[in-house]
């Protein structure tokens, strides 16, 4: 297949990163064209065990290592460890989210690789700033995500703490990973060596939660599916017991909301005329349009608003996101080691054309005789 169109052709990337929030960013790196050789340790990335397991394949390790080599390097002897001091040579980015110490017990550290490959691109995601009282502390993504703030927000008043379902955070680290080695491509600025930290991240990408705290000394409430500065800007529930969002941004479809529900005297209800008059008395408002939409069905509801072009949409479990026509767009069939799988594709496309992947997520050290074979003389 003709890759001559995506943009990291040509671009070798050494992973050395385990779990998610690495994996993640070479997962990127991979499907835009680099060639992603993934060190793994002789029992494999601890992901490659994460439930659910089928034909001995780990959804979980499957949704991160697809397009990329498995390489099984034992870092603590030292013919594994020269093998790869020769990669490094030949590489252009190297990814690693050790625990703090680790990467210079195996000598992977960017003093050393520098010393061999100036011109590399080295990229540390770690869970809190080296000079922090946190250097130490285990960052996984829940960790993360109690400490941002983050599940205090989510839910309603007097519930417990609440996780979002995946690891967040992570993600976005991972983001934010790709973001920076990429741009490490572009910039003549060498060594060039970046910290990505996972709490850092968190905080930077609820962007107006804190800067609502820092800025007007708003403390954020737990209001569901509501957002803290538009109303109404939420799920609502129909008749049957089904949800759907109402997402009206501004006074201009506020009041068309009002004529299509036919209650157009809310418009002109001088508590809730502007959005900001709408989030003062958020709880009346909110409690009159429930009322309402329980009076009829929400594909009912949905086709009003659709017609009046109201933002809206039916809140989806799992099995109706696949099962919406909009799901042929976004996956593709993946023909490898452990049978055809579904993935989803890159959210992107590059002058018109899918950067679809159609290397496969690889065996516990499918590619370590190739690489021995390539880079054990250099």
């Amino acid at each position: 297949m003709n890759k001559d169109y995506l943009p990291l052709k040509g671009i070798r990337v050494l992973d050395l990163s385990h779990t998610v929030s690495g994996p993640f960013s070479t997962l990127i790196m991979a499907d835009l064209g680099a060639e992603v050789i993934k060190i793994e340790p002789p029992d494999g990335d601890e992901a490659r065990k994460f439930a659910p397991i089928v034909n001995g394949l780990s959804s979980y390790f499957a949704s991160f290592n697809r397009g990329k080599k498995s390489v099984i390097l034992d870092l603590k002897n030292n013919d594994d460890r020269n093998l790869l001091y020769n990669l490094v040579k030949e590489s252009n980015i190297v990814v690693e989210n050790y625990r703090p110490g680790v990467r210079e017990k195996l000598g992977v550290d960017p003093e050393t690789l520098f010393k061999i490959n100036k011109d590399l691109i080295y990229i540390s995601i770690k869970g809190f700033r080296p000079n922090s009282q946190y250097n130490d502390k285990p960052a996984y993504d829940l960790i993360i995500q109690a400490m941002s703030g983050l599940m205090l927000t989510t839910g309603v008043e007097g519930d417990p703490p609440i996780r979002v379902s995946f690891a967040l955070f992570d993600i976005i680290t991972g983001l934010f990973a790709a973001l920076y080695a990429i741009s490490g491509l572009y910039s003549k600025i060498r060594p060039f060596y970046t910290e990505v930290y996972l709490y850092d991240s968190a905080l930077f990408s609820m962007s107006y939660i804190p800067l609502m705290y820092l800025i007007a000394g708003e403390k954020p409430k737990r209001l569901g599916s509501a957002h803290p500065g538009i109303v109404p800007y939420q799920a609502f529930m129909d008749s049957n017991g089904r949800w759907f969002i109402v997402a009206v941004s501004n006074d201009r479809q506020w009041e068309k909301l009002c004529d299509v529900i036919g209650l157009n005297s809310l418009a002109n209800d001088q508590r809730f005329k502007t959005n900001e008059d709408r989030v003062k008395n958020r709880e009346q408002l909110v409690s009159i349009l429930q009322e309402i939409f329980r009076r009829n069905s929400r594909d009912y509801w949905l086709s009003l608003f659709d017609n009046a072009k109201i933002p809206s949409s039916p809140v989806y479990d799992i099995d109706d996101v696949f099962n919406d026509p909009y799901a042929e767009h976004i996956l593709f069939e993946l023909n490898q080691n452990f049978g055809k799988i579904k993935q989803l594709k890159e959210p992107v496309t590059i002058n018109g054309k899918e950067p679809v992947s159609d290397k496969s997520v690889p065996l516990l050290g499918e590619n370590t005789q190739e690489i021995r074979q390539k880079f054990i003389k250099i």
